[in-house]
């Protein structure tokens, strides 16, 4: 049962999370790009420290601090303006795809920053995903001509940054933990900008204001405690195929809610991200269980040309 309800914990955040994009189309308009980011991370903060005050769990340590910023600004503040500000004239649909790339900025990040090595499968993988990208961000001649699609590709970028910012303070603390400083880091380090979004907080209507708390509490705080339960319950390799759902759902459901029906090119230019991204959190693993079966390698070679 433990093992089926980590499952459904994990199908779960797969749609929170895909449902994040086109609530930001609701909400985007309504309370604006900074408006949004401030409500959203600041529901969030607060239901997480609810959480974390009956959870009971500790402090970080004086010198994680620098990390627990970092993590903060790039995974939440940075992260949630800029995807605000690319959806309010890029598809749900697209932006999710392009987020869905950030394992290629992680795989680099954690290659500079904690000396990882960096198998040809993962290069392979990258360069996989990079050309659905690419083929993602020509998929619609409106959005090609535009500044937005790269403010989503931006978007992707810090996101990818954040995960191996995580790591350091994973060694002492656990998921819940990790994501309440940051996510109270990201809230603090917005509310500089509340005066940029004053005018339409106080003008949007109740519709944006119900999408925006319902990023705040089901994506964001509910999204991260339920992940960890996940994750702390499932093998890694069934936990982390779960995440490829996240695209094809996020386009499914902002058809259904927003009408926002995917092009061919877009499906295909997504398609081609997933299976780069998959062959790289995958790949090697794979290897280690051919080498496994054949230690001695007496599986037939490809020959090499001459």
């Amino acid at each position: 049962m433990r093992i089926d309800r980590a499952v459904w914990a994990g199908l779960a955040v797969v749609l929170l999370w895909a449902s994040a994009f086109p609530a930001i189309q609701v909400a985007a308009p309504a309370l604006g790009v900074v408006g949004l980011s401030v409500v959203r991370l600041a529901v969030a903060a607060v239901a997480l420290l609810l959480v974390a005050a009956v959870a009971r769990i500790r402090p970080p340590r004086l010198r994680d601090l620098g990390w627990v910023v970092a993590a903060g600004f790039f995974g939440m503040t940075a992260y949630q303006l800029l995807l605000n500000e690319s959806e309010l004239h890029v598809p749900a649909g697209t932006a999710s795809i392009l987020v869905a790339a950030a394992p290629l900025v992680s795989v680099a990040v954690a290659r500079v920053l904690f000396g990882e090595r960096t198998s040809p499968l993962t290069i392979a993988g990258g360069a996989v995903a990079l050309g659905g990208v690419v083929i993602v961000c020509l998929s619609r001649a409106g959005v090609s001509l535009t500044a937005a699609v790269w403010i989503a590709v931006a978007a992707m970028i810090v996101q990818g940054i954040y995960h191996p910012l995580q790591r350091p303070l994973l060694r002492t603390r656990t998921g819940l933990e990790v994501a309440t400083y940051t996510m109270v880091a990201g809230t603090l380090m917005t509310l500089p900008l509340v005066p940029f979004g004053w005018e339409a907080l106080l003008t949007a209507p109740a519709s944006g204001w119900v999408a925006a708390v319902y990023l705040g509490l089901l994506p964001s705080a509910a999204g991260f405690v339920l992940w960890g339960y996940a994750v702390g319950r499932l093998p890694v390799a069934l936990s982390t195929s779960l995440l490829y759902l996240v695209p094809p759902v996020a386009v499914l459901l902002a058809w259904i809610w927003l009408g926002d029906a995917p092009v061919p090119m877009e499906l295909l230019g997504g398609a081609v991200v997933i299976s780069g991204v998959v062959l790289i959190s995958q790949g090697p693993r794979l290897a280690r269980r051919i080498r496994a079966a054949d230690p001695e390698g007496r599986l037939p070679r490809p020959r090499a040309r001459a």
